[in-house]
Formats: C-alpha cells, structure tokens, sequence
C-alpha cells in the first residue's frame, strides 16, 4: 500500500479536530443555534446534510440547494468551515460552490467514477468507510482520489455492518491502527452513525482518540426528537458542550 502524502491544515494532526451538525439541515435557526454552541467551544467545522441518500425513497432526502445555501450563509456567518455529502459527480460543481469540505459517504465510498471526480477537485475530500469494506479497500479508494490529482484526503471510521443489531454499526476501532501502520492519512471516527444511539456517543468518542484517531465527527441538533433525519443519534446541544469540556 502506498504512503500517501498529505498537505492540507495542521488542525487534522491535533486532537483537537472534530466535525459537528445535523445528519440533516432542516431550518436556518436550528443551524445557527449548532453553530453558535460550535463557536462557544472555539470548533471550526459545521457539517449538514442538504443531499441524503437514504434507505427508504419515502423518507426526507434533503433540502438540496436550499440546505446548501443554509449552510454556506451560516457558516460564513460564524466563521465555520462547512462539511456536507456530494452524491454524484453531476453534483459536484454545485456543492463545491457552497461547501469547503466534500463528503463521500458510506453508499458510495466505492463508486470509482465519483472518486476519480472528486479528485479533480481542488478541496479537501472527507472519506467514509463504507459498510462492508475492508480496510485495504478503504485505502485503495482513497489512492482513487489521490492519484486523480487531489491528496487532501480525510478518511472517516463510521462502522461497519456485522451480525450484531443491538448497535446501528459495528465501530472498528482496529482501522485506526491499521491505517497509520499503512498511510500518512488522518483518520477521524464517527461514532454517531457507528452505535446509532445518542448515549453510546460519548463513550465511543473517547474510545476512539485513546486509540490514536486524529478528530471525530458527532452529529448534534437544538432538539434531536424533532429532526428529520437520525434524531435518535444526535446529541443536545447541551450533551455535546457537555462532553467537549
């Protein structure tokens, strides 16, 4: 496996990186309330779904162009580096003109057309795991973006599909490990998609930078019983400033 050379922003080999918001933008007050509490602890990356690929084609899927202008007007507006999932290459221009950082999630960590499009872009690229990847496939799909010519590449643990049920995902904290043994790349874990329950959150997190992770990725949301999607594993903002003290 290649060495891969890294050269974007020193916070990404600190502990004291992490990514924050709602799996899903739903209203410009709710994202200026999780901005503020980001702004309150001195963190500087607000993410927010605008596009959701999700499992089921009848629930919310995103406010689209709308939720990106959300954010894009937020962020700036608290001085926040924003973070939100591109889902095709056609998408590309479009979220790039509004987002700082692009997320891949975990249904297309393995969509080579989509690697290879990002690559060309000339912004740092947030890689998930996907579900059932094994970590050598999860370095060799980051190398597609690489080798396309963009080396700002941020891999994310969201946990992986197993037997088990009593969490949403199985968190392999062991890629941590693995990927510093094998890349120059940072490795950030979400353990908010990973256990798929609020209160497991804070415990996983710390789990996570014991084991060498270079920042984390939570969602949070101002009232997580009345988000539109994933509000079950969304800390309060109260929780989070709770457990970044």
């Amino acid at each position: 496996m290649l060495k891969i050379p890294f050269i974007i922003f020193h916070e990404f080999f600190t502990m004291n990186f992490l990514i924050a918001g709602p799996c899903a933008i739903d209203t410009e007050e709710n994202l200026e309330l999780t901005a503020s509490a980001l702004v309150q602890k001195g963190w500087k990356y607000l993410r927010g779904g605008a596009f959701k690929p999700r499992t089921s084609p009848n629930s919310f899927q995103g406010l689209g162009e709308e939720g990106l202008k959300i954010l894009h007007r937020v962020s700036q507006k608290y001085g926040l580096q924003s973070v939100s999932e591109v889902l095709s290459s056609e998408d590309i221009p479009l979220v790039s003109e509004y987002v700082d950082i692009l997320q891949i999630g975990s249904r297309n960590a393995q969509n080579v057309s989509l690697l290879k499009r990002v690559g060309k872009v000339q912004k740092p690229i947030l890689l998930k795991r996907g579900m059932m990847m094994r970590m050598e496939e999860f370095l060799l799909a980051a190398d597609y973006i690489v080798q396309a010519g963009n080396p700002n590449v941020i891999l994310c643990e969201r946990g992986i599909r197993t037997f088990e049920t009593a969490t949403r995902n199985t968190l392999d904290l062991s890629v941590i490990p693995y990927i510093k043994e094998h890349s120059t790349l940072p490795i950030i874990v979400d353990p908010s998609h990973a256990t798929g329950h609020a209160s497991y959150v804070a415990s996983m997190a710390k789990a996570a930078l014991a084991a060498g992770a270079d920042g984390l990725m939570i969602e949070i949301h101002p009232k997580p019983s009345q988000a539109l999607c994933d509000g079950h594993q969304a800390l309060t903002l109260q929780e989070f400033l709770k457990i970044t003290d």
